[in-house]
């Protein structure tokens, strides 16, 4: 290896140790070696449509357009700005829900149970009511359900429009009926198994979405003001590009986002830059993505 390609093989590490800091934690090291060297049974395999997605850089801006379209639900925004705390710990917040799905997807099939009964519970604790005084409960599976469908459809939609390599129809709809697993566990009902029934699904929660003053706020904390120094912003911009880009047209027109012509364009191609300069870093440090004594569920 030339002192060129070590210098640059530096950098990449540093920067997925940096990226990995930031959405898994300072011990993201530790925490990993527990998910990939654990020796146990698994429900997923490397093979499969679930890990792939979930294993992929389009989960950044994916997960930015998750929270942009969970938001739209007046009872689940209500929830995160009177439960979550995410403006006073929004990496924190992050943090447990990347070490959820890390570990509902890639480890043991005892931890990621244990991690869904810890969440459960939590959600039990969750309670109160919306805007419009309606009462919800985190634990309610119709609540439950939208948070799913939501997640879903932005992280097939990321995967699909800033992987490499998109699924093919056949195993776009394995991961959809791969992802519904965990949400039937945490308490949803009734949630889709294929891409048709997802879009169904998001098509049906449309009569009760609606951005409230509460998901506008979100939004500009979300993608003008992030906590985060001026040095990192313009990285984060291109990943929050692409995660506004991947929302359906009426989704950004509640939220009072561009909707049509050349930015909605711009946001896209901005999206797939970071998408790739994150796929770049996070290679840095893939060697830890490696599951020891693999046992995968039948």
């Amino acid at each position: 290896m030339s002192v060129v390609d070590d210098i640059g093989r530096q950098a990449q590490r540093r920067l997925g140790n940096a990226l990995r800091a930031r959405v898994a934690g300072d011990d993201a090291s530790e925490r990993a070696a527990v998910i990939w060297g654990r020796v146990g049974e698994r429900r997923f395999t490397p093979d499969d449509p679930v890990w792939r997605v979930h294993a992929d850089a389009s989960m950044f801006p994916g997960g930015v357009g998750a929270l942009l379209l969970q938001s739209l639900h007046p009872s689940a925004m209500a929830g995160v700005a009177g439960h979550s705390g995410y403006r006073g710990d929004p990496w924190g917040r992050l943090q447990r829900t990347s070490h959820f799905l890390a570990t509902t997807t890639f480890g043991t099939v005892e931890d990621a149970d244990e991690a869904v009964a810890r969440v459960r519970a939590i959600h039990e604790r969750v309670r109160g009511k919306d805007d419009d005084g309606v009462p919800y409960r985190a634990s309610d599976p119709d609540l439950l359900s939208w948070v799913h469908v939501a997640e879903a459809w932005s992280f097939l939609t990321a995967y699909q429009r800033y992987a490499s390599t998109p699924l093919d129809p056949d195993e776009a709809d394995a991961y959809v009926e791969q992802s519904a697993v965990v949400a039937r566990l945490l308490g949803a009902d009734a949630v889709p198994t294929d891409v048709a029934g997802l879009h169904a699904a998001l098509e049906s929660y449309r009569p009760v979405l609606r951005a409230t003053d509460a998901a506008r706020d979100a939004a500009r904390f979300l993608l003008l003001d992030p906590p985060l120094p001026w040095t990192q912003r313009a990285g984060y911009g291109l990943l929050a590009s692409g995660g506004v880009a991947i929302l359906p047209d009426w989704a950004r027109r509640e939220l009072r986002l561009p909707v049509h012509g050349p930015v909605r364009g711009a946001a896209g191609v901005l999206g797939l830059v970071g998408t790739k300069a994150v796929r770049w870093a996070m290679a840095g440090v893939a060697e830890e993505r490696r599951v020891e004594g693999l046992s995968p569920s039948s």
